[in-house]
């Protein structure tokens, strides 16, 4: 056992290829350096020691950034597209709807209106509110634009797909500004004629899942996954490459403990996350979801020391993992809750036992969806910390004496009910059930 830590410890597999995705640049759904990410990736597999390394290519709505502006009476406000976001403009008076809620928008009259709300939820209030609720709740009360204010100081403007109500493009533009400059708007120009316009490409565009394999060809497999886009505006080290660079590490690792393994372990590196699940929605509706029966996925690692592992009430999940870190004795977080903003979400919905792994770093997204997030704010001795652990519950979910319940739907659908997440994704067309 001690042979395999100690490797793991040292190894630099993993790191190394995260290096090569964060100077890839831009990894944009649809983007060549999202192509180029994900034949990185299938060559890293092979040489981690996976079998079968390759490419499943799928069609998306590809979006390719312009220039973009809020202006006012006097002056230009720094912005930045949305993703998805239509390519138009328009005018109206600016209001600063606070943080967002349900509540800021039902009470306010924003017909015509351009709507700025912040990218975070006060303390008190009893559920995380997306960006893209609040955008369609902006559409639904027909603002004629959207700004979204980051409520992280360091001028960094946000992004963060946006989408239609009938199709992957929004109506209305909408842009994301630092926490500074939506300060300033507010206190200059709120009630004021402000003009907001993206120019962005729309077209036509190809994506891709990266697959491998490791262990016994057999009728059931386990999936580890991540997803290798992302946001064009950085380099995307902690969401997602740190995620993709670990799923080659955990393939590192397994192909030495291979033996071990009961059921094929699938590795999946998603195509095009950023911009609505897509690739993983791909795979999902040409999965048999009962030939699954765990998906570990890996998006959010190494941006802080300490595990959090959302279990979306599967208590079989939170077991084995509170049993790993218990054999290493080390910390590892789990949280019973549903998630539904990552690439395992496609087959949670319809019970297939999940985990959403990452980082406990509390509520803020902090670095990520900005031009912060950069190599710089990764530790490697967290991911190697981070890949045993990993490794040790990759292996212990393929060993036949492990067995975790499905969910039917209807229970994934209450608990969505309970946990107050049904709501928002009624309101963006998310609801499934």
């Amino acid at each position: 056992m001690h042979d395999w830590i100690g490797e793991t410890f040292t190894s630099d597999t993993g790191w190394n290829h995260l290096e090569t995705l964060v100077d890839i640049g831009n990894r944009m759904a649809g983007s060549e350096g999202e192509r180029r990410a994900a034949a990185a990736t299938r060559d890293a597999l092979t040489d981690a020691g996976a079998r079968n390394a390759r490419l499943e290519t799928f069609d998306i709505q590809g979006w390719t950034r312009g220039e973009s502006t809020i202006r006012t009476d006097d002056t230009d406000a720094a912005c930045i597209a949305l993703p998805r976001s239509p390519s138009t403009d328009a005018t109206g008076e600016l209001v600063d709807l606070g943080y967002g809620l349900p509540e800021d928008f039902a009470d306010h009259d924003i017909e015509g209106e351009i709507v700025m709300v912040a990218s975070d939820v006060p303390d008190h209030h009893d559920r995380f509110v997306h960006r893209s609720e609040k955008y369609h709740r902006a559409v639904a009360g027909g603002a004629s634009a959207f700004v979204f204010r980051n409520h992280v100081p360091g001028q960094l403007p946000p992004t963060g797909s946006v989408a239609g109500t009938d199709g992957p493009i929004g109506e209305i533009p909408a842009v994301g500004v630092s926490k500074e400059v939506g300060a300033r708007l507010s206190r200059r120009y709120d009630g004021e004629q402000v003009s907001v316009k993206v120019e962005a490409e729309i077209h036509d565009a190809t994506s891709q899942n990266v697959h491998a394999e490791l262990g016994p060809q057999s009728d059931e497999r386990m999936l580890v996954t991540s997803h290798v886009d992302a946001h064009d505006i950085a380099e995307g080290a902690m969401d997602n490459g740190a995620g993709t660079a670990m799923v080659v590490e955990l393939a590192r690792a397994l192909a030495d403990r291979e033996d071990e393994l009961d059921v094929t372990v699938e590795f999946v590196a998603f195509g095009a996350e950023e911009v609505g699940l897509c690739g993983s929605e791909y795979l999902a509706a040409e999965t048999d979801l009962d030939s699954v029966t765990a998906i570990l996925n890996n998006d959010g690692v190494v941006a802080g020391r300490t595990l959090a592992l959302l279990t979306h009430g599967f208590d079989e999940l939170a077991a084995v993992a509170e049993g790993v870190a218990d054999r290493f004795d080390h910390p590892m977080k789990t949280v019973p809750k549903q998630g539904p903003h990552s690439d395992h979400w496609p087959f949670v919905r319809w019970g297939v036992p999940s985990y959403h792994v990452k980082s406990d770093t509390g509520p803020d997204r902090g670095w990520g969806h900005t031009h912060a997030d950069t190599l710089d704010k990764l530790d490697s001795r967290t991911f190697r910390e981070q890949a045993i652990l990993l490794t040790e519950l990759a292996v212990s979910l393929a060993d036949d004496e492990f067995t975790v319940s499905r969910a039917d739907p209807d229970e994934i659908a209450a608990a969505l009910e309970a946990e107050g997440e049904a709501a928002g994704m009624k309101v963006t067309g998310e609801w499934p059930y």
